[in-house]
C-alpha cells in the first residue's frame, strides 16, 4: 500500500512569538524590515532608535530560535530571563546587550502577549477548528496542479499586525494578520502561494 501524503499545519498566536515581537517594538529593533508593527502596543520613536548592530543581531538570533527552535539551536546553553516566566531563554554568552535591553519591558511584553493570545484562543473556540480553512486551500491547490499535495509541515502564527498580509518568518513558518485570517476568501487566496511553495 502506498503511503498517502500527510500535511501538518499548526496554527497559533504563540505567546513566546508575541513576546519576541513586543520586545522588538519596545526596544526599537527594525529587523525583519518587512514585518509591520503590532497593534495596541507603543512603537519606540525613530529618534530614540540608538539600536546598535550587536543588539539587533542578538534579537534576530533570539527571534529565529523562538519561531523555529528545532532549526535554530543555540551553540551554548540557554538561560531563562528573569521576569519573563518561561517564555524568554537566551544564550548564556553572546546575548548580554539583548538581556539588558529587554529587562525593563518584561511586564509590558508579557501582559500584551498573554491578552493577545487569549483573544486568539477565544476567537478560535467561537469559530470552530482551523482545519477546514487549510483543507480547502490544499484542495484548490491540488485541483490547480492536477496532483496530490506532497507531505509538508507549516506553522502559522496569527498576529495583530498593523498591516494586513502574510509573511514568511521561517523556513516552515508564516505570520498572518488576524483580520486576514478571519476573511475566509482572502485567507484562502493568501495561503495558496504558501502551499504551492511547500506542497
Amino acid at each position: 500500500m502506498v503511503d498517502k501524503p500527510q500535511w501538518l499545519i499548526r496554527e497559533d498566536a504563540g505567546t513566546s512569538v508575541l513576546v519576541a515581537l513586543a520586545l522588538r517594538q519596545l526596544i526599537g529593533i527594525r529587523e525583519p524590515s518587512d514585518l509591520p508593527a503590532l497593534r495596541g502596543l507603543a512603537v519606540r520613536p525613530p529618534e530614540a532608535a540608538d539600536v546598535d548592530g550587536a543588539l539587533e543581531a542578538q534579537w534576530r538570533d533570539y527571534w529565529d530560535m523562538t519561531v523555529e527552535p528545532r532549526a535554530h539551536r543555540s551553540e551554548v546553553p540557554l538561560d531563562l530571563v528573569d521576569g519573563f516566566d518561561t517564555l524568554v531563554a537566551l544564550p548564556t554568552t553572546g546575548a548580554e546587550e539583548l538581556r539588558r535591553a529587554i529587562a525593563p519591558h518584561a511586564d509590558t511584553a508579557l501582559r500584551y502577549a498573554q491578552s493577545t493570545h487569549n483573544r486568539y484562543v477565544d476567537s478560535v473556540s467561537s469559530s470552530g477548528g482551523a482545519y477546514r480553512a487549510y483543507a480547502s486551500a490544499i484542495a484548490e491547490f491540488e485541483r490547480e496542479v492536477g496532483r496530490r499535495a506532497h507531505s509538508f509541515e507549516l506553522n502559522v502564527q496569527v498576529l495583530p499586525f498593523t498591516q494586513r498580509g502574510i509573511w514568511w518568518i521561517g523556513a516552515l513558518s508564516v505570520a498572518v494578520t488576524d483580520g486576514l485570517r478571519r476573511d475566509v476568501v482572502a485567507f484562502d487566496a493568501a495561503m495558496r502561494p504558501v502551499i504551492s511553495e511547500l506542497a
